[in-house]
C-alpha cells in the first residue's frame, strides 16, 4: 500500500496542505476528490515525485519515498505508471511508438520483447491492430487508452491518473473508468486517480480520500458515501438537487 504521513505542503506562506495521514489500498481503485483549490493536485504530484512535501512522509510498501538516493528513487519510479490528464501522447509518433517509448527509454528488451509487450498491452486496453494509426486519428477516448497501455507497459506496481475522463463525454468515461478498474484488478496494482467526475466517485470508488481545504475530511468507499453523515463530503457529492434527491430516497 501507500501511506502518506503527516504531510505537509506550503509555497511560500500558503499552506496547500495540512497533516494529510492516508492510506492507499493495493488492487483497489483509490480516488482524490475535493473541490478546486482544495489540494488534491498538490497531493497527487507529492505522490508521484514531482514535488517534495514540506513535512511528512510518503511510504510505498513501507519504503519511504523521500529518503531514497537517486539511483533508488529512479528504480522505485521504474515501478510507477502515469496517465496525463490530455493524454500527452506524441504526435509525430505511432501508437506503436507511443506505448514502446518507455521501454526505449528505460529498459535493454528486444525488438521482439518490445512489440510482445506493445501488442499485449493493446489488447488489454482493446486496440488490437491500432498500432500504425497516429494520435490525430484517435477519437479522444482512444488516446486516453493509449495513454493507458504506455502506462503499464513497464508491468508497473503503482498507477497514477490525473483526471482521466476530462473531454471525455458521459459515455466514454464509463469506458475508461471500467478499463482502468478492470486492469487494477488483473494485475493488483495500486491506482490511484484524481477526478471531478462523480460518476467515476460512485461507479469505481473503493476507496476515496477526500481533501477540504487542505485536510483529510473523510475517507471511505463509494457505499459508504451513500450512508455517510459528513455534511461537508455532502455537499460536495450530491451538490445538484437531483442527486440529493437520490440520496434521500436512498437513505
Amino acid at each position: 500500500m501507500i501511506v502518506t504521513e503527516n504531510i505537509h505542503k506550503s509555497f511560500g506562506e500558503q499552506e496547500v496542505l495540512k497533516g494529510i495521514d492516508a492510506v492507499f489500498e493495493r488492487g483497489k481503485t483509490n480516488l482524490i476528490i475535493g473541490r478546486s483549490g482544495a489540494g488534491k493536485t498538490v497531493l497527487l504530484k507529492i505522490l508521484v515525485g514531482l514535488i517534495p512535501p514540506t513535512t511528512g512522509k510518503v511510504l510505498f510498501d513501507g519504503v519511504d519515498f523521500y529518503s531514497l538516493d537517486k539511483v533508488e528513487m529512479r528504480a522505485l519510479r521504474m515501478q510507477i505508471g502515469m496517465l496525463f490528464q490530455g493524454s500527452a501522447l506524441f504526435d509525430s509518433m505511432t501508437v506503436e511508438e507511443n506505448i514502446r517509448f518507455p521501454m526505449d527509454m528505460f529498459t535493454s528488451m528486444s525488438v521482439e520483447e518490445k512489440m510482445d509487450r506493445v501488442n499485449y498491452c493493446l489488447e488489454k486496453v482493446n486496440l488490437n491492430g491500432a498500432n500504425r494509426k497516429f494520435p490525430s486519428e484517435l477519437s479522444g477516448g482512444m488516446q486516453k487508452r493509449v495513454g493507458i497501455a504506455r502506462a503499464i507497459v513497464l508491468n508497473p506496481k503503482y498507477l497514477f491518473c490525473d483526471e482521466p475522463n476530462s473531454g471525455l463525454d458521459p459515455k466514454t468515461s464509463i469506458v475508461i473508468d471500467e478499463l482502468i478498474s478492470t486492469i487494477t484488478h488483473d494485475m493488483n496494482i495500486i491506482t490511484v486517480i484524481n477526478t471531478h467526475d462523480m460518476n467515476s466517485v460512485m461507479q469505481i470508488g473503493e476507496n476515496i480520500i477526500f481533501i477540504h481545504d487542505g485536510e483529510l475530511e473523510w475517507q471511505g468507499n463509494k457505499d459508504q458515501v451513500l450512508e455517510s453523515n459528513n455534511k461537508i463530503l455532502d455537499g460536495f457529492i450530491f451538490a445538484s438537487p437531483f442527486l440529493q434527491q437520490l440520496k434521500a430516497r436512498i437513505k
